[in-house]
């Protein structure tokens, strides 16, 4: 089992800062990615940004959020400055894992709510 578990969340005004994290535990071998995806009220699940493969943005957050990765933690980190109200969605972040049995499979993290409001 593999279990990743987001954190960071929380009410920001238009203009501020928040920095996600996301850690994956359990039976890892290896971890060949890891995304952010969000999902804003009334709307499908859209991709953020992953970590590498190239590091990839979505163009709504290009130059605003940055994504980084600590391979020894099994961490990704999701630095979003200049929110605004569009940007309000639960954030979801998810992993392509290596599990201790050569299986590999994508997992995803519960969520963590961002509201962007005034």
């Amino acid at each position: 089992q593999v279990q990743l578990v987001e954190s960071g969340g929380g009410l920001v005004q238009p203009g501020g800062s928040l920095r996600l994290s996301c850690t994956a535990s359990g039976y890892i071998a290896s971890i060949n990615n890891m995304a952010w995806y969000r999902q804003g009220p009334g709307k499908e699940r859209e991709f953020v940004a992953r970590s590498e493969g190239p590091i990839k943005y979505a163009d709504s957050v290009a130059g605003r959020f940055t994504i980084s990765r600590d391979r020894a933690k099994n961490t990704v980190y999701l630095e979003m400055n200049n929110l605004q109200t569009q940007d309000t969605a639960v954030y979801y972040c998810s992993a392509i894992v290596e599990d201790t049995w050569r299986r590999t499979s994508e997992y995803w993290g519960q969520g963590t709510q961002v509201t962007v409001s005034s």
